[in-house]
């Protein structure tokens, strides 16, 4: 599996599980659970910031944030639709970046005014892994709610984007 292709499977896990965790925020009580439900969609939004952080950052833009979450908290409804746009926006950057972009080292400043420099893949990398670490923890906010949060892993993912993998593994 080359570089691209493995970075393609991570951005379509990453939409699946962000719209997954979404659902589940949406299903949480706003009066019963508003502080956990409020946590959430601050923990989602900063996810979401810094994927577009690292989207301008890739295509030499300049992003205008000056933090990493916004000071607003935007409704469930609305980091939905910014989130999808965000994953859809990174699967449409792998289909059109050739492989040898991948290793080309950028510099950038973060938010705190301090100096960066990564290369593209570890950039595409750090924005599946960030998302990743935060969905976890929400995950863990629902699991203390008594709340069974999404089955979110890779392996489910490919198994139920493609289910003949099941029958694979089973005719072995």
């Amino acid at each position: 599996m080359s570089e691209l292709s493995l970075l393609q499977t991570l951005f379509n896990y990453q939409a699946w599980a962000n719209k997954e965790l979404l659902d589940s925020i949406g299903h949480l009580d706003p009066t019963q659970h508003g502080k956990e439900r409020h946590l959430s969609i601050r923990l989602m939004n900063h996810s979401l910031v810094v994927a577009r952080i690292f989207a301008a950052h890739l295509t030499g833009q300049e992003h205008g944030y000056a933090d990493d979450n916004t000071p607003e908290t935007p409704s469930l409804l609305d980091l939905h639709a910014a989130l999808t746009a965000s994953d859809q926006w990174y699967l449409k950057y792998l289909e059109t970046i050739s492989p040898e972009l991948l290793s080309e080292a950028l510099p950038f400043v973060f938010t705190d005014g301090d100096r960066g420099c990564m290369t593209r893949q570890e950039m595409l990398l750090h924005v599946v892994t960030h998302g990743g670490y935060h969905r976890g923890e929400i995950g863990r906010l629902l699991t203390q709610l008594s709340i069974t949060p999404p089955w979110d892993t890779l392996a489910v993912h490919l198994h139920r984007s493609e289910p003949s993998r099941r029958l694979t593994a089973a005719a072995e």
